[in-house]
């Protein structure tokens, strides 16, 4: 499967390592031109929102890639991804986002725990992350720390308050290429 990045600041060439190790084909997304090529999902890295937002507008890329992920493009949003999904920004998820919930660079932290349709004992590292305020009944969240909703599912759209990217372990982007695989059968 061919997988787009978007590459405009952030965590992205880990997520290209991961889909390389699973045996896909990653392709960068900076320019209009980059995206208008065939693709079977995107991932929306971590990074600082408000710069890949303001990018997103300056390179005519903001309402192609919303129009393409609400007409049905999977789509995986990892920390900063994940408040591009939300209200307020792309609206491409039913979330509401708490920026930073967890702090500055020093209160970031690992933890494991259950990440429903991924698995057990998932190593989620947290690094100024943001947690989902609140959801709407479309939205079922799938994983929560702490009393918090850090991950969650609105059809073809996943997103996760920590960087999978950054461990060992590929179940959360095993998820999401079965997303992409199985996105005309939903």
């Amino acid at each position: 499967m061919k997988i787009a990045v978007l590459a405009l600041q952030g965590a992205f060439v880990e997520h290209e390592a991961v889909l390389r190790q699973l045996g896909h084909t990653p392709f960068e997304v900076r320019k209009l031109e980059d995206w208008n090529q065939p693709k079977d999902g995107l991932i929306l890295p971590g990074g600082e929102s408000t710069t890949m937002m303001r990018l997103l507008k300056d390179e005519g890329l903001f309402e192609p890639i919303r129009q393409e992920i609400l007409a049905g493009l999977p789509v995986m949003g990892t920390c900063a991804g994940m408040i591009l999904l939300a209200k307020g920004r792309l609206e491409c998820m039913d979330i509401e986002v708490l920026r930073n919930a967890y702090g500055r660079q020093l209160g970031s932290f690992n933890t494991v725990g259950r990440v429903d349709e991924v698995g057990e004992d998932v190593l989620m590292t947290f690094i100024r992350a943001p947690y989902i305020q609140s959801y709407q009944e479309s939205v079922r969240p799938l994983a929560v720390v702490d009393g918090r909703t850090v991950a969650a599912r609105q059809g073809n759209r996943i997103a996760c308050s920590f960087h999978p990217e950054l461990t060992d372990d590929t179940r959360w982007h095993r998820y999401f290429l079965r997303i992409c695989e199985t996105k005309d059968k939903q």
